[in-house]
């Protein structure tokens, strides 16, 4: 993960092991490893125009307010189906979501249209995705 670092627009710190847990329960889900090593490195990640949502960090609640969990309750009143978590937004009311199974959200990374209510499948994980998107660049 430490080389896709390179590729990531943001360098906020990473948040620790206790507001990860705490975020996942909130959320009733575990991240994929790969969110989960991200988060552990960047908080509130830049990835090409999609901004990730951070997890509220007990150490800077004043700049992840807006976090991962609001997000998602905001996501559910626009018609964000369950069994989906929104990770991230490009900035035009789509969102970035994972699916949920078993209370694990899967790897493959979809976009969520707003507009319409469909999901379409971009990645098959965080690492492809961020490839994808530097190959764009």
């Amino acid at each position: 993960m430490n080389e896709i670092i390179a590729h990531i627009m943001t360098k906020k710190p990473g948040i620790d092991e206790i507001d990860i847990g705490a975020t996942e329960k909130k959320l009733g889900a575990a991240f994929p490893v790969q969110f989960h090593q991200l988060y552990k490195l960047v908080n509130n990640a830049e990835i090409g125009d999609w901004l990730l949502f951070p997890i509220k960090a007990r150490k800077n609640v004043k700049k992840t307010w807006d976090d991962i969990v609001r997000q998602n309750i905001e996501a559910r009143k626009e018609g964000l189906a369950e069994g989906w978590i929104a990770v991230g937004e490009d900035g035009t009311g789509d969102k970035l979501c994972l699916k949920t199974s078993n209370g694990l959200m899967e790897e493959p990374i979809y976009v969520w249209y707003h507009e319409d209510g469909q999901t379409e499948q971009i990645a098959q994980s965080l690492m492809s995705f961020i490839m994808l998107l530097s190959q764009e660049e």
